[in-house]
Parts: C-alpha cells; sequence; structure tokens
C-alpha cells in the first residue's frame, strides 16, 4: 500500500485534471451513503469522528475503486498545540477490497474543495471573469484563487479578511507564488470591492452574511465555500433572492448548509429556486449561466464524490 504525505500530494496535483476528474465522477455511476458522525467523549469536550464512504458502482469498464474519508475533530487539541482536525483517506480496489493508498485527508479535502468550486464556476461564471474577490485568508483561500484562475481569465485578486493582517500575509504568499500578471491587493471596504468583483469567492466560517446582495454587479458569480453547518451564513438574503441558485448536491446542500437552509426554513428560498446541482450541471440536464447579466450563486458542502475521484486521479499519477 502506498503512503502519500501533505507534500507529495501537492507535487502530484494540478487543479486542470482534477476539475475533469470530478467532472467526469459527477457524470458517472457512484454510491454515495451518508456519512457517518460519531460523538467521542472527552473530558474537554466531546470529540467527532467522520467517516465519508463512496465506491464506483458496477456499470462501465475499467477497475473500480472503494474509499473513505476518516475524519478526527478534536478542539481540546488547541490546548496541547496540536491541530484539532486530522483526516486520512484510504483508497482500495472496489474489485478485491486490497488497500491500494492512505492519502493526507486534509490536504485532499483542500484541493478537491478548490476544484469544485471552479467546476461550478466553469458553468456559472462569465467567461470573460476577470476580477476575483476572495473572503477569507485561511488555508483553503490560495487554492481557490488558483482553481478559479484555472478556468477564468483572472488578472486581478482583491483580498479582504477580518483581520487584516491574515490577507497581507496571504497577498504576500501568491506575488512571491508565480501569478503571472495578475494584480493582487488587500482590501479594507469589502462592499466596494464586491461591488467591482466578476467572482466573489467566500471561505469563511461566518454565522453572519458578510456578502450582501445589494452589493452585486450585474453578472457576478458568488462562490460560498466556507459554511458547513445550518447556523453558518456568508450571503444574505437578499443575495440569495437575486441569484439563480445552485448547489454541489441538493441532499447535503439542503440539510447542512446555512445559506441553503436558513432561507428554505423562512419561505425566502424554495426548493425549486434550487435551479440544479453538479450532477445536474455535468451531465448537462440543466444548463448553467443563460445570460451576461445573471447573477449566479453556488454553495457547495462538500461530498465523498469529489474525496474518490481526486484519490482515483492520484492513484494513476503515483503510477499505479
Amino acid at each position: 500500500m502506498r503512503i502519500v504525505d501533505a507534500a507529495e500530494l501537492s507535487r502530484l496535483l494540478q487543479f486542470g485534471p482534477l476539475i475533469e476528474a470530478l467532472a467526469e465522477a459527477f457524470r458517472g455511476d457512484i454510491a454515495v451513503p451518508v456519512r457517518h458522525h460519531h460523538t467521542i467523549p472527552q473530558a474537554g469536550g466531546d470529540a467527532t469522528l467522520l467517516l465519508m464512504p463512496a465506491w464506483t458502482g458496477s456499470g462501465g469498464s475499467g477497475p473500480r475503486y472503494l474509499g473513505c474519508k476518516i475524519v478526527t475533530v478534536f478542539p481540546g487539541n488547541v490546548g496541547i498545540g496540536l491541530p484539532s482536525l486530522y483526516g486520512q483517506y484510504l483508497l482500495l480496489s472496489g474489485d478485491t477490497g486490497e488497500p491500494l493508498a492512505m492519502i493526507d485527508g486534509r490536504v485532499l479535502t483542500a484541493w478537491r474543495t478548490a476544484a469544485a468550486s471552479a467546476l461550478a464556476a466553469h458553468y456559472l461564471a462569465r467567461a470573460d471573469a476577470t476580477h476575483l474577490v476572495m473572503i477569507g485568508a485561511g488555508a483553503l483561500a490560495p487554492r481557490l484563487i488558483r482553481a478559479h484562475m484555472s478556468v477564468r481569465p483572472i488578472s486581478r485578486v482583491t483580498l479582504w479578511n477580518r483581520t487584516r493582517t491574515r490577507a497581507e500575509q496571504l497577498a504576500e504568499l501568491l506575488r512571491d507564488d508565480d501569478l503571472g500578471a495578475v494584480e493582487v491587493t488587500v482590501a479594507d471596504d469589502l462592499a466596494a470591492s464586491v461591488r467591482e468583483a466578476d467572482i466573489v469567492s467566500c471561505a469563511t466560517l461566518s454565522a453572519e452574511p458578510l456578502v450582501r446582495g445589494a452589493w452585486l454587479k450585474t453578472g457576478a458569480h458568488v462562490d460560498l465555500v466556507g459554511g458547513f453547518t445550518p447556523k453558518m451564513r456568508e450571503a444574505d438574503d437578499d443575495a440569495v433572492r437575486r441569484a439563480r441558485v445552485f448547489v454541489d448536491t441538493r441532499a447535503g446542500a439542503m440539510k447542512e448548509a446555512g445559506d441553503i437552509v436558513d432561507p428554505l426554513s423562512r419561505g425566502v428560498l424554495k426548493e425549486s429556486d434550487i435551479q440544479a446541482d453538479l450532477f445536474d450541471l455535468c451531465r448537462g440536464t440543466v444548463p448553467g449561466r443563460q445570460t451576461a447579466d445573471e447573477i449566479t450563486l453556488f454553495k457547495s458542502v462538500g461530498t465523498a464524490i469529489e474525496d474518490l475521484a481526486a484519490a482515483k486521479l492520484v492513484w494513476r499519477l503515483i503510477g499505479s
């Protein structure tokens, strides 16, 4: 069995092939049970064990695969100087059950999450989108920026974070990286920045909306990545009302995403207002962007389909 650590994973992956691998997975036959969520009692506060399995169906040619992401969340680790979250992805043969690879789960998740946003933007953002506003300066932000750059001609990136220092650090990181002629700036005025944005990508843990619908210009695309519980919001009701709304998976978004669950619960949004998910878009059963002026909004919460697709790509790249 191969062990693929974070450094090797980042050397292997590129967004172009990864985005196509995700698109192929959403068009394919993959089973995804509801993820397992287990509470682990701890003296300083309960921990969580998450198990996220997926496997390829029996149809089609070629090898079949089975995979499971194993994630632990131990909030008490902060007090002893350890990360609160650990994750590994176990890839097995879907034909024999033989273990094939153990892959760093945190880095794999970051890459596939950013790739899913870029996949959605391929269908939903204007083809001439050049200005990206990135809200949030965490570990996912640089990957989201590069992912969007791989599908749209981004020439200007504006960074905003509640703590400006974090945004400045990210700006330096991006400038030291090879982004070509892309202009990178840090903003203090979020409203003014969003008003100019072609794509607004938001990856935060905010419980209160940061993106206001009143700020969005015609033709804008909104990419909401950070909120993963029903109590988290990154965009307000006005943004939801003004936009054609898309999700990564209907089942996940309508259960876990506050930007969808909350408006649904109050009648701001109806289930029928959710235009499509990535299954629909990748299979061509529902069109993406239809006019240059419409506002589109994509909400992702993540799905084990994306993990399996990324792990399969890694397995091919390491010379299986």
